[in-house]
């Protein structure tokens, strides 16, 4: 449905050239869930304007559903934007309107009948729960109740596709639970495809079906979430894995420190709730450390992790590596 074809962005500054976004290019399917995460700095902001050229592309092409949106003219490019709602960490709601008010605002901007308005306002009210606030302005909202408001704004024209730009980074971790929950319902009732630039692993984990991690302008990472959990092939992605819980330090962990020899597995689907550390101490000639672990509950799997020290013969340690392999459990030595 989306597809970014080489887009580049380069903005100039009176003493430099800076390359925000260098020769990226990916395909996001329709109805997907698709997060672009990545450090301050990164690019994924700049990327994803692109998409309803907020920010304008120096190069490469986007295409939406068959449109080259980079070379509509004006006119056309704003009768596209309707398909494309956006909400934003600081909500940028109108403070001098209502919640009436904010959510109608899209639906007069394409002439909407008067009588349409007030339906179409009053549905979404009850859709994100806050029919109450109906004639309440946004100072006297919380936070979670000023997102679901731009939320309600962002899809009122039924868009094919909804942005999130840090959409719940201004939000404490319950709130961010249901605005979360709440578009994942946005994406399976509507069918809207979702793009989430976030920094935050925790959103990933919990709504995304891809991700793609950005570093210095560049896509250095693309996955599922799945396998992204279980075989990060970047140190980037390795770091925003391992912030999500506290109880791997792995940073703390020395080889030297040990006499046996380290790795770090990793679990997937069913495999993650078998008894393998217990199994290995009865069927092997081996001491198994537990140093630490985790496990992440994703949309659809569990994905486990655990870095153990291995103490024994070579060869018994083969015969454990070859067990665990068997058994789909990864394996990376530490």
């Amino acid at each position: 449905m989306i597809e970014f074809k080489n887009i580049t962005k380069t903005f100039h500054t009176k003493d430099k050239n800076i390359d925000a976004v260098k020769d990226v290019s990916l395909e996001i399917s329709k109805g997907e869930i698709y997060g672009v995460i990545g450090l301050s700095g990164a690019g994924k902001s700049t990327l994803v304007r692109c998409l309803n050229r907020l920010e304008e592309p120096t190069s490469g092409e986007i295409i939406i559903d068959g449109v080259n949106i980079t070379s509509l003219n004006k006119k056309d490019l704003n009768n596209q934007r309707k398909d494309i709602g956006m909400i934003f960490q600081h909500f940028n709601l109108l403070d001098q309107k209502d919640v009436y008010e904010n959510i109608a605002f899209p639906l007069k901007l394409i002439n909407m009948d008067k009588d349409k308005i007030e339906n179409r306002v009053d549905e979404l009210l009850q859709y994100v729960d806050l029919q109450d606030k109906k004639y309440t302005y946004p100072s006297q909202l919380s936070g979670g109740q000023k997102q679901r408001v731009a939320i309600a704004r962002a899809i009122a024209t039924n868009p094919k596709i909804l942005i999130s730009d840090e959409g719940t980074s201004a939000l404490d971790p319950k709130t961010t639970q249901s605005i979360l929950k709440l578009l994942k319902d946005i994406r399976d009732k509507f069918n809207i495809t979702i793009v989430m630039i976030t920094h935050q692993m925790e959103v990933v984990k919990e709504v995304c079906d891809k991700v793609s991690i950005m570093e210095g302008g560049e896509i250095i990472e693309e996955n599922s979430v799945e396998i992204l959990f279980r075989n990060p092939k970047t140190n980037i992605a390795q770091t925003f894995i391992n912030t999500m819980s506290s109880d791997i330090q792995e940073e703390i962990i020395n080889p030297g420190d040990f006499q046996g020899r380290l790795f770090r597995l990793t679990y997937l689907g069913h495999s993650a709730e078998e008894p393998f550390i217990s199994q290995i101490s009865r069927d092997f000639d081996i001491n198994i450390n537990i140093l630490s672990g985790n496990i992440n509950k994703l949309q659809s799997t569990n994905v486990g992790h655990l870095i153990v020290e291995l103490t024994g013969e070579n060869q018994e340690v083969g015969k454990v590596l070859s067990f665990l392999k068997d058994n789909n459990v990864n394996m990376e030595v530490i």
